[in-house]
Formats: structure tokens, sequence, C-alpha cells
């Protein structure tokens, strides 16, 4: 199939794409890396009356460091930007570990980081760092911005907090932090498949963190106390049926509890493993 007809407008700035949403609202769809949303297009799963294309916007493309400690990450910066950002695997170590699971490279060079986290798909990788992470989304209409928290962000398959008049200027990531250890598990059918069961894990010097996709209708995150042996498998087989995994021509819920189980140990393991004193 291919796309309804849609009109088409190039924005340079985020001012011109808040103003365009503001007119159209729900009508238009912004368009970055294009990825995900123009296979959405050819499906007729949306019908907008308008593209918004901020893909060469050099403002919306910046990567810059913040104080407080965070990457902040433009809307229209290309996953592969980041991929090969010199100095990752030290500002976000979970980020380094995970862009090898994205689809394939030809993707990470158009697609965005932003355009994934917006799109919100409950197996994508990108929604996932940010919740292990506690990063936020910058949200910008024609009449404020505002900060929303990851776990407040992605509210269902494919839904986010995100207004129809809203431009998702942004993506933050807390900087990783002296002496946090990291890890990441994915199980797909195919490298560069959408994950059947994804796990994140960050641990410091008071807690682990583990944060699972492709289970539930959106990625979920858990602290623990530094848990170790059966303690660990005990809560991590809690989470796994705490997720509501359901029966699918993927996988069977049955399936998704165990990969919880299994990648789960071992990304809690890299992560603790991987915790220094510095």
């Amino acid at each position: 199939m291919k796309p309804a007809a849609f009109d088409y407008l190039r924005a340079d700035s985020a001012d011109a794409a808040v103003a365009a949403l503001a007119a159209h609202g729900d009508d238009a769809r912004i368009l970055a890396g294009g990825q995900s949303l123009m296979a959405v297009l050819n499906m007729r799963l949306a019908q907008p009356s308008l593209l918004i294309d901020i893909s060469r916007s050099a403002p919306l493309a910046k990567v810059s460091t913040e104080p407080g400690g965070w990457l902040r990450i433009g809307a229209a910066a290309t996953q592969a930007s980041i991929e090969w950002r010199p100095g990752l695997r030290q500002e976000l170590p979970l980020l380094a570990l995970a862009f090898p699971h994205i689809s394939h490279f030809q993707i990470r060079n158009r697609g965005t980081v932003a355009g994934s986290i917006a799109h919100a798909d409950p197996s994508a990788e990108l929604p996932l760092c940010l919740l292990a992470l506690e990063g936020e989304v910058v949200l910008r209409n024609a009449k404020r911005t505002r900060r929303v928290k990851a776990q407040d962000f992605f509210t269902g398959m494919l839904s986010t907090a995100r207004a129809n008049d809203e431009l998702l200027e942004a993506v933050r990531f807390p900087l990783g932090q002296p002496g946090a250890g990291h890890g990441f598990e994915e199980f797909s059918m195919r490298h560069g498949d959408f994950a059947v069961c994804a796990v994140a894990a960050m641990a410091d010097a008071k807690r682990l963190r583990i944060a699972v996709g492709g289970v539930a209708d959106r990625p979920t995150a858990r602290d623990f106390p530094l848990l170790d042996g059966s303690a660990l498998d005990d809560a991590l087989n809690e989470f796994a049926w705490s997720l509501d995994a359901r029966d699918e021509p993927q996988a069977s819920a049955a399936l998704r509890r165990q990969l919880v189980r299994r990648l789960g140990r071992r990304a809690a393991d890299q992560a603790l493993s991987n915790r220094s004193s510095s």
C-alpha cells in the first residue's frame, strides 16, 4: 500500500514545527527519521493531512551536556550520531551496550533517538534504556515547555503523554555515575528484529534497577536491593509474573516469563560485576 495524500512542510526550527502543530493538531505528524512513521503511513494506519519534516533542522539535531549531569539529545539527532559519539561508553554505558541490538546500521543512520521514544513501541530498546536510566523527555507547544519523566511518559502500547500539539523537542539522559555498573540482554527471533524480551540493568552502591521491554504494553522498571543468588532469582520470578505476559504467535507468555528470569539474571550479573569503587 501507499500513503494517503498529505501536505508537506519542512520546519527548520522548533518554533516552526510547534506553530504548525498548533495550527493542525492531530491532523499533523512530525517526520524526523521516518523509520517507524513511514511504515505506519504506508499501511494507512495513520492518515495525517500534514507531515512536518524536522530532519534537516540543525538546532533540533544538536546534542549537548547540560548542568546537573544530563545529555540532551535533540529531536532530529540520529541514532548513529549517538552510537558513534566519542566518549559514549563513559557518558552513557547502557546505551553503548544497547545500540548493537537496535535494528540494523542502515536504520540507525536515519532513525532518531527521539523518534523511537516518541513511537513508544514496548519492544524497542531506546524507550527501555530511557526508563532504566530514569531519563525524561522535553515537550513543547506554542504556550509552554515541560519535562516529563520516562516513568510518566509511556502510558501504554504505542501511547505516550505527549499532547497532539506538542513537539518532543529533546530527550534527556542522566550521565553515568562513577562506580555504577550496567548490563543489557535481549532475545529476538533474528538479529535486528524487535525484542521478544529485552532487559536493561543498572547497579550502584545502594540499589539494583532492572527494566524489562517486550513483555508488557510498555517498558517496566523496578528497583531492588543489591540482591544475588537465590534472592535475585526469586525477585526476578516475581517481577516476571507481575508483567501480565500474554500468549502471542511470536512467543508464549511462559517463554517471555522465562526470558525475564534468564536475561534479567544475566543483565543484573553484568551490572553488579561492572561496578567499581571509583
